[in-house]
C-alpha cells in the first residue's frame, strides 16, 4: 500500500509545514502495517495555532447569526459530499467496520453539525432580565482535544457548537487517529470560514495537548480522553483560570430488573457492550442481573457472543473489527487474564486473538459471568470487548453497585414496567441513562457525574458551553 503523507498543519487559513517537523506512522490496525504519516507538533505550532484563532476571534466573535448559520450550512453539504470517504478513512485509521464507519461514526459526527445550525437558528443571544438586560456571548479561543474512538464525532461535538457560537478553534485530534479529522479540515475550508477561525495541529497529549492546556491565549479548553488525561489538563488550565469541559472515562452498570424479558435484554446488553469493539466510553460493561437468572442470563449471552462476526474492517458483513492498536490490545488481554485470575467465570471468549485471524489487533469477544463488585474487570475501564455479569439479591443491591464506581458517564436500566425503570433511573448517578435499549439522541446532553468528568455535549447543552454571561443593568 502506498503510504500517505498527511505532514501539514492548518493554521490561519492554509496548510503550514511544521516548526520542527517529526514525522508519526499512522496503522491500519486490521493489518498492522503502516499507510500513512503525519507530523507531530511542538509548543510552538500551538503558539501560532492559537495567536491566528486570538486574531480572528475579533473579527468571528460579530459575524451576525445568519453568516454563521451560512459557514455551518456549507460546512454540512461538504461533510454528505463526502460522507463515504470519511467513513472508509476511519476504517483505515482506527479499525471500525466499513458499515458501522459510515452509517454511525460518520452520520453522529454529521448529526452534531446539523444539531448546532438547529439551536443556532432560533437561540435567543440577549433578552430582557427584570431590571438589566442578559446577553450571551462566546467564550473567546477555545483548544479541543479529542481521542482515536470516535475521531469525528468527538471533533464536531466540540467543533460545531464554538463555530456556532461565534468562537474559534485550536483542534488537537488524537494522532492514533488524525486523518478523519484532517479531512474534515479541508471540508471547513471549502466552506469559506475565515482563515484563523478553525487551525488544527497534530500531536501527543504531553506536548501538543499540554500546550493547548496551558496556553494563555486560549480561554477554554474541552477534551474527551481518560480521566488520568482530563486530571492533568485541569491542573494545567487552572493557572490561566480557564473553563474546562471534560467528557471522561466510564463503567457504566445495565441493570436487568425482574420484570424485565431477560434474555432478550441479555442479548441487548451485550450488543451494546460491543458497540465499536467496546471502545465506547458510555458502554454498559456491566450487566446486573437478578441472582436466580444466572443460567438463563449466561446462556442468553453466549448466544449473542456467537452471532458477531469478526473480520476485515472494510467488508461489509464485518460487525466487529480490530482494537485500535497493539497498546490497547496488549491492556485489554491483560484484562482478560486478570479476569481469569481473579475467578470470574468465563463464559466466552477469553485470551489471545480470534483462531481465524492471523493478523490484526483482533480480541475476542469476551463475557464474565460470577463477578463480583471488587474485581479490577468490575472497577477498571477496559476499553475493549469485555463483558462483566454481576448478580444482585434485589432491587436496592442492584442501585448500590451501580452507583459504588468512581465513574458515571451512563447506566442503562432494562424493565417491562417504564414507570419502574425511571424510578430506578433516578437514583443512578450518571449524566445520561438509557432505558429499554432507547436509540442515542443529538439533542440531548452528555457528560459525566463524578470522576467521569464535568461539562455538557450535544444540542443546546453543549452550546451554551462556549458562552459567556453577560449582565448589563441601567
Amino acid at each position: 500500500m502506498r503510504v500517505m503523507d498527511r505532514l501539514k498543519f492548518y493554521i490561519d487559513g492554509a496548510w503550514t509545514d511544521p516548526v520542527s517537523p517529526s514525522t508519526l506512522d499512522i496503522t491500519n490496525p486490521a493489518t498492522e502495517e503502516g499507510f500513512a504519516r503525519i507530523c507531530v507538533g511542538s509548543h510552538a505550532d500551538v503558539d501560532r495555532a492559537a495567536r491566528a484563532a486570538r486574531a480572528a476571534f475579533a473579527q468571528f466573535s460579530r459575524t451576525s447569526l445568519e453568516e454563521r448559520l451560512g459557514y455551518l450550512r456549507r460546512i454540512i453539504e461538504g461533510f454528505r459530499a463526502n460522507l463515504q470517504e470519511l467513513g472508509r478513512m476511519m476504517t483505515l485509521e482506527m479499525g471500525a467496520p466499513i458499515t458501522f464507519a459510515t452509517e454511525r461514526q460518520a452520520t453522529v459526527a454529521l448529526f452534531h453539525f446539523e444539531e448546532a445550525a438547529r439551536v443556532l437558528a432560533n437561540y435567543r443571544f440577549e433578552e430582557r432580565m427584570g431590571p438589566g438586560i442578559i446577553r450571551r456571548e462566546p467564550i473567546g479561543v477555545c483548544g479541543l482535544i479529542t481521542p482515536w474512538n470516535w475521531p469525528l464525532n468527538q471533533v464536531a461535538s466540540k467543533v460545531a457548537p464554538a463555530l456556532a457560537t461565534g468562537c474559534t478553534v485550536v483542534l488537537k485530534p488524537s494522532e492514533i487517529a488524525p486523518l478523519s479529522a484532517m479531512r474534515l479540515a479541508e471540508i471547513i475550508h471549502d466552506a469559506g470560514v475565515p482563515p484563523g477561525v478553525f487551525n488544527l495541529v497534530n500531536g501527543h497529549g504531553p506536548t501538543v495537548g499540554e500546550a493547548i492546556a496551558s496556553h494563555p491565549e486560549i480561554d477554554m479548553v474541552s477534551i474527551t480522553g481518560s480521566t488520568g488525561a482530563g486530571i492533568k489538563v485541569a491542573k494545567l488550565a487552572a493557572d490561566t483560570v480557564k473553563r474546562v469541559a471534560q467528557e471522561l472515562g466510564g463503567k457504566s452498570a445495565n441493570i436487568i430488573l425482574a420484570d424485565a424479558d431477560l434474555p432478550a435484554a441479555v442479548a441487548e446488553g451485550v450488543y451494546a457492550c460491543y458497540v465499536n469493539a467496546g471502545q465506547n466510553c458510555q458502554s454498559p460493561t456491566r450487566m446486573l442481573i437478578p441472582r436466580g437468572e444466572r443460567a438463563v442470563a449466561f446462556d442468553a449471552a453466549r448466544a449473542a457472543v456467537g452471532s458477531i462476526r469478526l473480520g476485515d474492517p472494510l467488508d461489509p458483513a464485518t460487525t466487529m473489527g480490530p482494537l485500535v492498536s497493539k497498546a490497547q490490545f496488549d491492556k485489554v488481554q491483560a484484562l482478560i487474564q486478570t479476569g481469569l485470575d481473579e475467578g470470574a467465570t468465563l463464559i466466552a471468549g477469553g485470551v489471545g486473538r480470534p483462531a481465524e485471524l492471523n493478523r490484526g489487533f483482533y480480541v475476542r469477544p469476551t463475557v464474565f459471568g460470577d463477578v463480583t463488585p471488587d474485581m479490577t474487570i468490575a472497577r477498571e475501564e477496559i476499553f475493549g470487548p469485555v463483558l462483566s455479569i454481576m448478580s444482585y439479591d434485589d432491587e436496592e443491591e442492584a442501585i448500590g453497585i451501580a452507583n459504588d464506581t468512581p465513574f458515571g458517564l451512563a447506566g442503562f436500566v432494562q424493565s417491562g414496567d417504564r414507570d419502574h425503570a425511571l424510578r430506578v433511573a433516578a437514583r443512578i448517578r450518571a449524566g445520561r441513562v438509557y432505558l429499554n435499549g432507547a436509540p442515542f439522541d443529538r439533542s440531548l446532553p452528555f457528560g459525566g457525574y463524578k470522576q467521569s468528568g464535568n461539562g455538557r455535549e450535544f444540542g443546546i447543552f453543549g452550546f451554551e458551553e462556549y458562552l459567556e454571561v453577560k449582565a448589563i443593568l441601567g
